[in-house]
C-alpha cells in the first residue's frame, strides 16, 4: 500500500476525533531548528495576525484490538486497515509543513497489540519530530489509556498537549458499549497528566531550562446521544472533570451512525447537533459565566429546552433575580443576564465609571438587546414601550433559526402583536420553558 492510501484510510479514520480549539501553546522558532508555536487557534481558526491555522489531523493506525460498539474502527468492523510507521508520520508531518499545507500535527491512534506498544510508537513519532527534525511547532498526541506511566511521562514532554477521550458519561454506558475499557482505566492518565503538569510547573519557577510537559494542558472528548445519559449526567461529569483534573477543553461529539449495532441508533438517525450545540453553550456557561451544573440542569429537567439557549432558559425560570440595574449591578450578575457576555460585560463596567447608562449606551456596548431589555432596567427604568409576554418573551429569546421553524407560511398582513404563530410551538418545548418561574 503507497503513502497516498494509506494517507486517505487514515486521516479519514481520523475525523471524528474533535481537535478545534486554540492551541494554547506558544513556542518560538530558533536557528537551526523548524516552525513555531502560536498560542492562538489551530485546526481551522485564526492566529491573532489573521491567519488560518490548520493541522494533520491523522491516526497512526485504524487497525485496534478494541470492539467499542460505537467506532467505525472496532476489530469486528471489515473496513480497510493501514498503518503508518513513526518515520512515514515524521517525514510525512514535515513534507507537509514545509509545503505550507500545516502548521501542526493531530496525532492519535487505534490500540495495536497493547496500549504500552502503542505509545511507544507515539513517542518514537514525536522524538523524530522533536529531535531528529527539530520540529517547533505544535502537536496534540491523544494518550493511551492503559499505558504505563512512564511511557505517558515521556509523550507529555514531547508534546503540547495531550488528551485523553472519556468517550460515554458513564460506567454503565462504558460496559455497555466498550467492554474493554473502563472510566477507571481513562481517568487514571488524567490524573497523571495533571499531577506531571502540576510537578512541571513547579519545576519551572525554580529551573529556567526544565522541559515543559504538555505546555498546552489537556482536554477530553464525549460522544453524545449513543447512550440514553442525560444532558444533567454529562454536564455534571463535565464540571466535575474541569474542577478535579483542570481540563483547558471537553469536546462534545454528536453521534453519527457509521456501524451497525442493536445496542446503537439505527443508521438513519441524525446526529443530535442541536443538543450537542447547546452542551457547547452550557459548558461556556461553566467556564466562564460563573453558572455551576446544578443551576442549569436538575434531576426533574434533566435535558436542555430544544428551543433556547442554556442561559435564557436558567433566566426565564428565574424571574424573580430580574430586572437587573445596569448601573449598579456587580460584574458576577451582569454575565447573567441574556444578551451580556464576557467581553460587554466588562465595557459596562469600565464606561459606568464615566457616568450612568441607558439603553443607546448598552447597545454601542455590544449588549444584544433583544434579549437583555427584558431583564434590565437603566436608571431604574425599563425599555420605553416594552411589552412583556409569554409569547413575545419566547419569540425575542429564540434564535432566528429556531424561530423560523415554527412561522406559519400562510401569506396574510403582517403585525407587530399577533403572536397566534407561538401557537404552532411544541407543547412539550412551552412547557419546559415557560414551566417554572413565570
Amino acid at each position: 500500500m503507497d503513502m497516498m492510501e494509506k494517507l486517505e484510510i487514515l486521516t479519514a479514520s481520523a475525523k471524528y476525533d474533535v481537535a478545534c480549539t486554540s492551541s494554547g501553546a506558544s513556542r518560538s522558532g530558533q536557528p537551526g531548528s523548524l516552525g513555531n508555536a502560536v498560542s492562538m487557534g489551530i485546526c481551522h481558526s485564526f492566529a491573532a495576525d489573521g491567519r488560518c491555522i490548520s493541522l494533520l489531523k491523522v491516526l497512526m493506525t485504524n487497525g485496534c484490538i478494541y470492539d467499542c460498539a460505537y467506532c467505525v474502527n472496532r476489530k469486528s468492523n471489515p473496513t480497510r486497515r493501514a498503518a503508518f510507521t513513526p518515520e512515514e508520520i515524521a517525514n510525512l508531518t514535515m513534507q507537509f509543513y514545509r509545503r505550507n499545507y500545516i502548521e501542526g500535527l493531530f496525532l492519535s491512534s487505534g490500540i495495536m497489540r497493547s496500549p504500552d506498544y502503542t505509545t511507544e510508537q507515539l513517542i518514537a513519532a514525536l522524538e523524530l519530530l522533536r529531535n531528529v527534525y527539530n520540529f517547533r511547532g505544535y502537536i496534540h498526541v491523544k494518550a493511551i489509556p492503559g499505558a504505563d506511566d512512564v511511557l505517558l511521562s515521556r509523550l507529555g514532554l514531547l508534546a503540547d498537549r495531550m488528551s485523553v477521550n472519556i468517550e460515554l458519561p458513564s460506567q454503565e454506558s462504558l460496559n455497555r458499549l466498550a467492554p474493554d475499557k473502563s472510566k477507571q482505566s481513562i481517568l487514571k492518565p488524567m490524573g497523571l497528566i495533571k499531577n506531571k503538569i502540576t510537578e512541571n510547573s513547579s519545576d519551572l519557577v525554580k529551573y529556567k531550562h526544565t522541559p515543559r510537559f504538555a505546555p498546552a494542558g489537556q482536554s477530553t472528548q464525549m460522544i453524545i446521544g449513543a447512550t440514553p445519559d442525560t444532558d444533567y449526567q454529562i454536564l455534571n461529569l463535565t464540571e466535575g472533570l474541569y474542577k478535579k483534573y483542570g481540563l483547558k477543553r471537553i469536546f462534545y461529539s454528536a453521534y453519527t451512525p457509521v456501524v451497525e449495532d442493536s445496542l446503537l441508533p439505527a443508521l438513519d438517525t441524525k446526529p443530535p447537533l442541536l443538543r450537542e450545540h447547546r452542551l457547547y453553550q452550557a459548558d461556556w456557561l461553566l467556564r466562564f459565566y460563573g453558572f455551576e451544573a446544578k443551576e442549569l440542569l436538575d434531576e426533574a429537567a434533566p435535558n436542555f429546552n430544544p428551543l433556547l439557549d442554556p442561559k435564557c432558559s436558567w433566566a426565564i425560570n428565574h424571574r424573580e433575580q430580574f430586572p437587573v440595574e445596569i448601573n449598579r449591578a456587580p460584574y458576577e450578575t451582569l454575565l447573567r443576564v441574556p444578551g451580556i457576555g464576557v467581553r460587554s460585560a466588562q465595557r459596562i463596567l469600565k464606561a459606568r465609571r464615566a457616568g450612568s447608562l441607558d439603553f443607546y449606551a448598552l447597545k454601542k456596548l455590544g449588549v444584544v438587546l433583544k434579549r437583555a431589555q427584558f431583564f434590565i432596567t437603566c436608571k431604574g427604568k425599563p425599555l420605553e414601550g416594552l411589552k412583556v409576554g409569554e409569547h413575545t418573551l419566547l419569540r425575542s429569546l429564540m434564535s432566528g433559526q429556531e424561530l423560523a421553524k415554527f412561522q406559519q407560511p400562510e401569506v396574510e398582513q403582517l403585525s407587530f402583536f399577533d403572536d397566534s404563530y407561538m401557537a404552532a410551538l411544541p407543547e412539550a418545548g412551552r412547557a419546559a420553558t415557560f414551566g417554572k418561574g413565570v
